[in-house]
Parts: C-alpha cells; structure tokens; sequence
C-alpha cells in the first residue's frame, strides 16, 4: 500500500520480442477489479479475504491472468512481464517478517504475454523480464487462486498517460479474453494514504464523506455503465481528495475498458478499511 512511484521502471530502453501465433480459442473470461488495500490482507483472515476466496471457487478457470496493478508504474512506455518464472516482489516496508517470508510462486505465460504485446494498439508494449509479481497482484491471488497453479504475467502502467488512453489500453486487452485471460485490475477506487483513520474497523460505510461521496459516485457511474463518467472522474464529487493520485484508480480503468459495453458489473465486494480505502471489487462477464 506504500508509494506506487516507489516502484516506477523504466521500459523504453528494453528491445521488444517478437508475436506468437495465436493459440486455440478459450472460453471467454471475466474482467475483473480488485480493491487490494493493505499488505497485510494476504495474511488477514477478514470478511474482504473471505471473499476472495469464496469469488475464486466461483470464477471459470482462466488459462492465465493478465494483472494490472497500481504497483508497477512505467513512464514513457508500457511494459509486459515475459517470465517464465516471475519473482514475488515484496515492495513494501514496516510489516512483519511473516509478510516478507510469503511467496506465490506462479508460472508466468510468455507466449499469452506475446499476445499482449500484439493486442495492444494505443501504444507500443515493451517485453521485459525486470519485474515480477507485485503486492498488488500476489496479495489477491494468494486468496483467489491459493494453489498458484494458474499463470500470471502483469502489464505496466505508463504514468505519464491520461485517463483515457488507460481505458483504451483496457478496450485492447479485451481481445485477451477470448483466449481465456482473466484480465485483472488490482489498486483501489478510493486511495488517499494520507487520509486513512488506521485503527478503524472494517465495515460499509467510509470514515470521512469524501471517501463515501466518492465511491458511491463510481457505484452510480457504473449503474448506468457511465464509462465516461468513469474516465473523467477528477469531475465526481469527492475526487480531489479521494484520487489525490491516480495510481490506485488507473487500473480500475484498464478492467473497465476490457469490459463489453454491454457488460453490467457485478458487486462482488464492498466496503472500507482503514476507514476511508474503497475495498470495491467488480466482475464484468
């Protein structure tokens, strides 16, 4: 949950690999949102990580994951995870010895990662093998698939582009579906570290009315599937402090592209932690 920017790589230096021929066709997976909030929550047994598990046991088995989280920023390129075997990385600080002592050790899908690169079409995907699995990413999985038995390679997000290219990105990965890819966003709707009450106990409603003012404009927004809504959301009521930055929210653009436009979202969780981090998470397909 600590600084995205802390985890910034640089890709434009990186030599791009080549296409692999598309595979069989899957069936076609959800997109999904996750709201990740704290470390901790892989270690957590809560009424969020109950969820999770429970949501896992009912998604169709995907033949990968594409994970998009607010923990892997790129500037001026985007990057996709080409490992065979990618590394857990515990990019945080503070925590218990038992937080950083926990491994996911998934296999990556280079050739579905090769997929990526050719789908995506707003801008030019850069191949590398520097990242790994962020906490963004295992902390959920850990819940959702706790046998890492399923591949995951995750996608980059170029912090220098706006909103609506994030989107778009999200639109291309769409594609990626059909060939069984869970396409996975993972940050947090509402996301002010400076503006959490720790301490504060799990439940519904936020702490402060700007956090709720907020997630309940997006819970309106996507009522109405209000994807433009969505994209502008710096305009909802309560975004000047509930998106101070946009690392957190931008993932939840790339599961919102990735969703037909005549997918309404399923709620699957609701709810705050650490008094004003939206928990939401959302299941389009």
């Amino acid at each position: 949950m600590g600084s995205a920017l802390g985890a910034t790589a640089t890709l434009a230096s990186l030599c791009s690999l080549p296409h692999a021929a598309a595979g069989a066709p899957s069936q076609r997976m959800p997109a999904i949102f996750i709201g990740h909030g704290s470390p901790m929550n892989a270690l957590a047994d809560n009424a969020f990580t109950r969820r999770l598990s429970a949501w896992g046991r009912e998604l169709p088995r995907p033949s990968a994951i594409l994970s998009v989280s607010a923990h892997w920023l790129s500037r001026g390129a985007t990057g996709v995870g080409m490992q065979e075997r990618p590394k857990t990385i515990h990019d945080f600080g503070g925590f218990p010895q038992a937080l950083f002592d926990v491994e996911y050790p998934a296999p990556g899908h280079p050739t579905l990662a090769r997929e990526a690169l050719g789908a995506v079409r707003q801008t030019s995907v850069i191949g590398t093998e520097q990242w790994g699995l962020d906490h963004g990413t295992w902390t959920v999985l850990k819940h959702l698939y706790p046998k890492a038995d399923i591949p995951v390679f995750q996608l980059s997000i170029d912090y220098d582009k706006p909103a609506t290219f994030h989107y778009a990105v999200g639109r291309d990965l769409a594609a990626l579906r059909d060939k069984g890819v869970l396409v996975m966003g993972s940050g947090n709707v509402v996301h002010n570290l400076r503006a959490t009450d720790r301490g504060t106990p799990d439940g519904l409603r936020a702490s402060r009315p700007w956090a709720q003012s907020f997630d309940d404009a997006v819970k309106a927004a996507l009522a109405g599937r209000d994807d433009r809504a969505l994209i502008a959301y710096e305009k909802l009521e309560g975004a000047a402090t509930a998106v101070a930055m946009p690392d957190h929210y931008f993932p939840f653009l790339y599961a919102l592209g990735a969703a037909g436009a005549g997918e309404r979202p399923k709620t699957v969780y609701e709810g705050f932690q650490s008094g004003t981090l939206s928990m939401r998470c959302l299941q389009f397909g």
